[in-house]
């Protein structure tokens, strides 16, 4: 959500962002906004105008009394009474055009920050770097559902049996890399001097639209029946949650932290083949980074969080690169986004499996995050990234680690997880 302030001093900056979105269908709501809050601002007015007609009346009623004059009393009684009631009238137009400018504001994206590409979707996305080098074996490496089941470690079908598509269930020595994955990814985290978490796994519904936009929030959470509470889609929003209506000390910054969860999504919309499996799904489990720091701070914060994530996967003989996502592409709340996609010996390219995001004072302004200043306070900045997110994760892993008669090697970084074993089988 935008600085009111901004709308009243460049609301051409806002305009112009808007339509590098691609998002004209918004830009009337740019001069809504203005109008909405320049009647605020009127009523708020009007309405302190009267109260201190109000004060002045009321003072008087005494002094009044005091000389006797019972009807010039009763009169200014009767004045204030009247004010009062216009009083109920203009707070209850203050409350109407408070919640208007409110739900306005929420649905005019950020503004993204000079460095990232204009483009309208993912295709347009570009390539920063790239970390190994992509191998193809000289074998086939089949499908990773095919890899998975020849190890005996998924069963898709009582999934759909007993919950629908898009779950699963692993086991044997699948079950316990996916495990070892996560646990390894803890303590790779832990060891860069982030304080584990693990938070609620469902949120109100003030903290959702806090932390994202409602094209995310349509297309991804669950909402809990007869009750004002959500599935989380990722830890970041029970994370960012934690800090609603808080005022730190700048001697408690940065907040840096990394949260297991469960998450769960909706995953609106058709997908390919490739994405089926366990590579799109309802249900998986993430390991994820988030910052809170002082705004000239997130932006050092931006480029050591997504690089901690390239660390990890070159650390399990991954090769990966980097995409800076372009203004179509980025969520509402976002100012700047990198993916890190991992690659794919079988089709021989690369694919998403994690991605690192700014969100400026997005989310803090929502939700009141604030920090202590000499000046006055100001807003947080906030920042998340994903370690690692087992299943799709797997896929990279099967990979790019598989072995010509079938097995699986574990790299060194991993073997501590896995009961000391070089190899699946």
């Amino acid at each position: 959500m935008l600085d009111i302030n901004l709308f009243r001093t460049n609301p051409d900056l806002i305009r112009e962002n808007i339509k590098k979105k691609f998002q004209d269908a918004k830009l009337p709501l740019v001069d809504q906004a203005i109008s909405l809050d320049q009647q605020l601002r009127e009523t708020k007015t009007e309405a302190d105008k009267l109260r201190n007609q109000r004060n002045v009346a009321s003072k008087q009623i005494g002094a009044l009394i005091g000389k006797g004059l019972k009807d010039e009393a009763d009169k200014a009684k009767s004045l204030v009474a009247g004010i009062g009631g216009e009083l109920d009238s203009l707070k209850a137009r203050e409350d109407e055009l408070s919640a208007k400018l409110k739900s306005t504001l929420l649905v005019i994206p950020n503004i993204i920050a000079d460095s990232v590409p204009i483009g309208r979707s993912d295709e347009d996305n570009v390539e920063v770097q790239k970390f190994g080098v992509p191998f193809i074996p000289p074998y086939p490496v089949p499908y990773h559902i095919d890899i998975m089941e020849k190890l005996n470690g998924v069963d898709l079908e009582s999934a759909r049996k007993t919950t629908g598509s898009g779950f699963y269930f692993l086991k044997g020595e699948i079950a316990l890399l996916h495990s070892a994955i996560l646990s390894y990814a803890r303590d790779f985290m832990v060891e860069k001097g982030f304080t584990y978490c693990v938070p609620p796994f469902m949120i109100r519904g003030s903290v959702v639209t806090g932390v994202m936009s409602f094209e995310e929030m349509e297309g991804m959470m669950y909402k809990v029946e007869g009750e004002d509470l959500y599935l989380i889609g990722t830890s970041e929003h029970s994370m960012i949650g934690k800090f609603i209506d808080s005022l730190t000390d700048p001697s408690e910054l940065p907040q840096t932290m990394t949260s297991y969860s469960p998450c769960f999504r909706k995953e609106v919309g058709a997908h390919g083949i490739e994405e089926r499996g366990v590579y799109r799904i309802h249900q998986f489990e993430k390991q994820e980074m988030i910052v809170v720091c002082e705004p000239e701070d997130s932006e050092a914060w931006f480029e050591r969080l997504y690089r901690y994530t390239v660390e990890f996967f070159r650390s399990l003989d991954i090769p990966v690169r980097t995409l800076e996502c372009c203004s179509g592409d980025l969520a509402d709340l976002k100012v700047k986004s990198i993916d890190v996609e991992a690659w794919s010996p079988r089709q021989e390219k690369y694919f998403e499996v994690g991605s690192c995001s700014n969100l400026g004072d997005a989310q803090a302004r929502r939700l009141g995050i604030r920090i202590r200043g000499t000046n006055g306070n100001h807003f947080a900045h906030t920042l998340n990234n994903t370690v690692v997110a087992p299943p799709r994760m797997l896929i990279a892993y099967l990979e790019n680690n598989l072995n010509e008669d079938g097995t699986v090697r574990i790299p060194e970084s991993l073997r501590m997880y896995m009961r000391g074993h070089d190899l699946i089988y």
